[in-house]
């Protein structure tokens, strides 16, 4: 199969079974993020874990994924994007295949940590395929799928997680992961052009192990410092995060003038008007993203008591909303441009507003203190959501198109690695920060949790609108 190079004039295009088996990776990927958190209660049932155990099994997997995804990127520039995913993807069934199998706690969080470095392997070969072998508006459209499948497994993450685990153990959420992996790894080689970047610059070594110690040291203790009780190696270890971060960014601003190209050249994020204003809107999106499942998840479980099942499809209206809407992005973004994005970044906050407010005013008709349960609140709660389904959908679809619109086709795997990066690390903070400030107003009453809901539900809208403000300076893609 002819190998592309990145030149215009040979490139081959991809086929749309081709789009569809690269978008396994991300799917895989945010699946195994989100899957996770309604089988926790049960994991820690059969394996007997702590809370400090339970907070690993989903950490060390998102930690993983983060640090070695700008590395991904751009192994797949330097030795074929192709390859990259075929090696990913099969060491993310590998994983997965020992995850459902683990017969101790260990062996579980040791699977995790594999499975998200295999993600970080294979996801950034995704949007740097479509980059390098897509053009014009077909390229556009793959994007926004990308966009849209990673969203999908995002909202569907919990609806899945919660029918698996009732009807087959928490084992089920890993070994799902299986036969549709296999089924991608067989498709791939007929159906995915092999390519790589023209510019054989080799791996940054040293920058490499800036970046992932810089990361490391920021989301560990996040992370890990809710659950406990953030000891003094917390605070320790962010100090130290500043001290790595700048001397990654010292070292990227003087390699090339050593004679080697930095694993994250900073003419790429700050040349690009795309990335310069796109990746600070990105990484607030995905923070409140991050926040609102997590939050929303701890409230239909602890708040209101429901079962993982029913917590699970509780989600269900944002997952509809989201579904229909992500199939008409593409087609919106061409014509409107961020337009889409201001639309659904407004759409959401709404949608964020209006939840909060029923949630307050009546929390004891949803299922709190009171006996019985008022159909017309929950039914404004379930109209909320689904503005937020779409709102999300049309600012995620249309985002990731927008951020990479200036990025050339020689970077695209550096550059899907950086916004997947953001991406990942966003979707970690939101969750430490805010779901730490609803999880300490929450704790040990009704009326906390009302207050958590009022609070963190607020600055979320507050965020979301701003976004909506900050969105008009990005180009139109």
């Amino acid at each position: 199969m002819t190998t592309v190079t990145d030149s215009p004039m040979r490139v081959q295009p991809l086929s749309r079974l081709g789009v569809l088996v690269m978008l396994a990776g991300p799917f895989l990927a945010g699946l195994d993020f989100f899957i996770t958190n309604v089988a926790l209660p049960t994991i820690q049932r059969s394996l007997g874990a702590s809370g400090g155990s339970l907070e690993l099994i989903v950490a060390g997997y998102g930690i993983a994924y983060a640090v070695f995804l700008v590395l991904g990127g751009r192994l797949g520039d330097e030795y074929g994007r192709r390859r990259l995913f075929v090696i990913g993807l099969a060491s993310f069934i590998a994983a997965s295949l020992l995850a459902g199998l683990a017969p101790t706690l260990p062996v579980l969080i040791a699977a995790r940590v594999l499975q998200g470095t295999a993600a970080a392997l294979m996801t950034p070969q995704t949007l740097a395929t479509f980059q390098s072998t897509l053009t014009g508006a077909a390229r556009g459209r793959a994007i926004a799928s990308y966009a849209a499948a990673g969203g999908l497994a995002s909202a569907f993450g919990q609806l899945l997680g919660g029918v698996l685990v009732s009807g087959l153990g928490w084992r089920s959420i890993f070994l799902v992961n299986v036969p549709v992996g296999l089924l991608a790894l067989v498709l791939v080689r007929f159906s995915v052009p092999a390519s790589r970047s023209s510019k054989r610059v080799g791996v940054d070594v040293r920058g490499t192990v800036l970046l992932g110690l810089a990361l490391a040291l920021l989301l560990v203790p996040l992370t890990q410092g809710p659950a406990l009780g953030w000891p003094w190696w917390t605070f320790a270890s962010l100090v130290l995060f500043g001290c790595s971060a700048v001397l990654f960014a010292v070292w990227s601003r003087a390699a090339a003038g050593r004679g080697v190209t930095p694993l994250l050249p900073l003419s790429l994020v700050l040349g690009a008007p795309s990335m310069r204003r796109g990746l600070p809107v990105l990484a607030v999106f995905f923070g409140v993203f991050g926040a609102f499942m997590f939050v929303f998840a701890l409230v239909a479980q602890n708040g209101l008591g429901l079962s993982s099942l029913a917590a699970g499809l509780a989600i269900t209206p944002v997952c509809v909303a989201y579904f229909i809407t992500s199939f008409q992005v593409p087609r919106l973004v061409e014509r409107f441009g961020k337009r889409v994005l201001i639309t659904g970044l407004v759409l959401e906050g709404a949608g964020l507003a209006g939840a909060v407010a029923v949630v307050v005013a009546w929390w004891g008709a949803l299922g709190g203190p009171a006996p019985s349960i008022a159909w017309g609140p929950v039914v404004l709660v379930m109209l909320a959501l689904v503005v937020i389904g779409v709102g999300q959908a049309l600012g995620v679809g249309s985002l990731f198109r927008l951020v990479l619109s200036q990025v050339p086709a020689s970077s695209a795997g550096v550059g899907g690695g950086v916004l997947v990066t953001v991406q990942q690390t966003a979707l970690a903070l939101g969750v430490a920060a805010l779901g730490s400030v609803f999880t300490a107003l929450a704790a040990g009453s009704s009326g906390g949790t009302v207050l958590g809901v009022a609070v963190v539900g607020g600055v979320m809208v507050v965020l979301t609108f701003g976004l909506a403000v900050l969105g008009r300076a990005l180009p139109n893609g």
